[in-house]
């Protein structure tokens, strides 16, 4: 097994005011390897902007702008994560989801 070291002692990550996090089953399940690159922009958006219950409610154009997406880019990057169950959304208000699979 590796044995591991802090590489920056100056530099350890603290967690201060609000933290998004994703679940390492995002990587050991296959998302991240599955979603295509505005799906994953537009997912890691998402959990960034989110409260602590997974809501955010940006509107459409303020996430192209961020995220440098067409109308039509975002659109399918948003029903696709909804299509693999990863996010909710009622046309105003967002969830990222909880991961399918494990625990549900």
């Amino acid at each position: 097994m590796i044995q591991k070291k802090i590489l920056n002692p100056l530099r350890l990550r603290v967690i201060t005011g609000s933290f998004a996090y994703i679940e390492h089953r995002f990587l050991k399940n296959g998302f991240l390897k599955r979603l295509s690159h505005n799906q994953l922009l537009l997912y890691f958006f998402l959990v960034l902007a989110a409260d602590k219950h997974g809501l955010s409610y940006y509107s459409y154009d303020k996430i192209c702008s961020f995220l440098a997406l067409t109308l039509d880019d975002y659109i399918e990057a948003r029903d696709q994560l909804m299509d693999n169950d990863l996010i909710a959304f009622d046309g105003t208000l967002f969830q990222v989801l909880s991961l399918p699979g494990e625990n549900q």
